[in-house]
């Protein structure tokens, strides 16, 4: 049986991990606002989407089509399902597949793996997408994943991992400075939280749901720094 406690911290590999995770974080923040991290929100806004989707597939719904702008937004069209099941998909659903790309990039088999399945998400949304910039998206990202891949198996440059990392630390660090900036910087009425308040019984605001899923969204960036540890320590 695994065992995963971590016992002790920190070897060469674990502080390497430590060190990229921050210098993500910060990089990200640095160019927040300038046109450099635009490809990685975009495909953040892609798994966001995405999330959407496949939450309305698994609650028997249709997705009719999905499409990301330029602008940073999104939005998918969905026919059927449980709306209180796919609204907190989007955030959620983001900030748990950056914890699964952070834990895949401790592992190259499981980078490759991440880089595979990330792949075939963008070539199965190209047929469905309704507008030129998500298709440009994903034709663009297969190519760069496919370059990235090429030369980690032929060449010295080896940043799949690493690739693997920063897409996975963006989707968590935007899961939670997108909800900030909808639900308590700029209140946007419009936003999956302030739909899911509307729908949910419970008494609670978008304000409280957002700061309830961003919660949540730390904690899958914790789980994932966590167990990113605990495998480089059996390594």
């Amino acid at each position: 049986m695994a065992n995963w406690e971590l016992r002790d911290c920190c070897n060469h590999d674990q502080l390497l991990f430590l060190i990229t995770l921050a210098f993500c974080v910060i990089v990200i923040l640095a160019l927040w606002r300038t046109i450099v991290l635009l490809p990685f929100k975009l495909v953040t806004i892609f798994l966001h989407e995405a999330s959407h989707a496949v939450a309305c597939k698994l609650t028997c719904g249709h997705v009719e089509g999905m499409q990301i702008f330029a602008d940073e937004g999104g939005m998918t069209q969905t026919r059927g399902g449980v709306y209180w099941f796919i609204l907190p998909a989007g955030y959620l659903g983001s900030s748990f597949w950056g914890m699964v790309l952070i834990l895949a990039s401790t592992n190259l088999i499981a980078a490759r793996v991440a880089a595979g399945c990330l792949a075939a998400a963008l070539i199965i949304v190209l047929f469905v997408a309704k507008n030129w910039t998500l298709r440009g998206l994903c034709i663009g990202f297969i190519v760069v994943l496919a370059v990235v891949w090429i030369l980690q198996e032929t060449t010295k440059v080896r940043i799949l991992r690493y690739i693997i990392m920063f897409i996975g630390v963006m989707n968590s660090v935007f899961s939670i400075y997108d909800i900030y900036g909808d639900l308590i910087s700029r209140q946007v009425h419009t936003s999956d939280a302030e739909k899911f308040a509307e729908v949910c019984p419970c008494p609670c605001n978008g304000v409280g749901w957002g700061v309830i899923w961003g919660l949540i969204s730390l904690i899958f960036l914790g789980i994932a720094t966590y167990f990113g540890l605990v495998i480089l320590s059996q390594v």
